[in-house]
């Protein structure tokens, strides 16, 4: 690997103004949800006496008006979750139908589904008052597996190269963005566009017919092999340009993001036909546990109303 550019010239990062920073996208979201993360903690730590008393002691226990799943907390929590539970819903609805396009694309609305969902297990927790029994129970199983398995469809959902508008990119499409962003790589920091391919190389050639857990092996692997990568590329950065304004320190991190990408998107691709397959099939196991989850919310929101055990009314 070549030690510097051609000349012996010191290597500079390629520093460009930039207009002033918009808001992260999702930030605001993110900040919303740990911030009723905090509130849902400090509740539950506010009714931990009651929860941990023996059911015998509940009885009598001043709290119990409180924080029992009939109660000002515990219903109320319960009222929460099923809000956010039928909004969840809507996802899957604005993904079946494309007239819903003007209500945004489907990439904001997983990211909206997502944090929606993030908080649920620990509501419907507390609407238990953290006992599972009977409907309840069934619900709050059947709900928090299919919490889990959304998390892992959002891990494989991001693993498929897309447009901003959601779309799957064609290889044709992804081998293109991928030469842009080599060059767009090698201006900003100077390096040769083969210097940067063997920097950024990172690992194995594509995964065929490695069934399930072997694919899963694989993406997770390559997930560390592009941190590595990327590591090897700062410290190299770093060595040939060191980093001494706040300017150069702004471009360093433009690169090392503009490298992730690029990672990314050859390890993705690599990938796409497994990561797809692997999709097909989560989509068979979420489905029916979450209809099952919501067919034993629903059940238990109607034994609720028909016995009246609510504060509401």
């Amino acid at each position: 690997m070549p030690a510097g550019p051609p000349g012996g010239s010191p290597l500079r990062l390629h520093v460009e103004p930039r207009p002033a920073a918009a808001p992260r996208r999702g930030a605001a979201g993110r900040l919303v949800l740990a911030g009723f993360l905090t509130l849902l903690v400090g509740v539950n730590l506010a009714g931990l006496p009651y929860y941990l008393a023996p059911r015998a002691e509940q009885v009598r226990d001043p709290l119990r008006f409180w924080f029992r799943p009939s109660g000002y907390v515990g219903q109320t929590a319960g009222l929460v979750a099923l809000v956010l539970f039928l909004f969840l819903w809507l996802y899957p609805l604005r993904k079946r139908f494309r007239w819903l396009a003007f209500t945004g694309a489907i990439p904001r609305w997983l990211e909206v589904h997502v944090l929606a969902a993030f908080g649920l297990p620990l509501l419907v927790a507390t609407h238990a008052a953290w006992k599972f029994d009977g409907v309840i129970g069934l619900g709050f199983w059947a709900m928090l597996v299919v919490w889990a398995s959304g998390l892992v469809g959002r891990y494989l959902y991001v693993r498929i190269p897309r447009s901003q508008a959601g779309v799957e990119l064609t290889i044709e499409e992804i081998v293109a963005q991928r030469q842009a962003l080599v060059e767009e790589l090698a201006r900003r920091s100077g390096l040769d566009p083969y210097v940067l391919e063997r920097m950024l190389g990172t690992g194995p050639p594509p995964a065929a017919g490695l069934g399930l857990w072997r694919t899963l092996g694989r993406m997770l692997a390559d997930d560390r092999a592009r941190r590595h990568a990327a590591s090897r590329l700062r410290r190299e950065l770093r060595r040939r340009a060191p980093v001494r304004r706040r300017g150069e320190a702004a471009a360093l991190r433009e690169v090392l993001r503009l490298a992730n990408r690029e990672m990314a998107l050859v390890q993705h691709s690599r990938m796409l036909g497994a990561t797809q397959n692997i999709l097909r099939f989560w989509h068979v196991a979420h489905r029916p546990l979450a209809v099952t989850a919501l067919a034993a919310v629903l059940i238990h929101v109607v034994v609720v109303v028909v016995v009246g055990a609510t504060w509401l009314w």
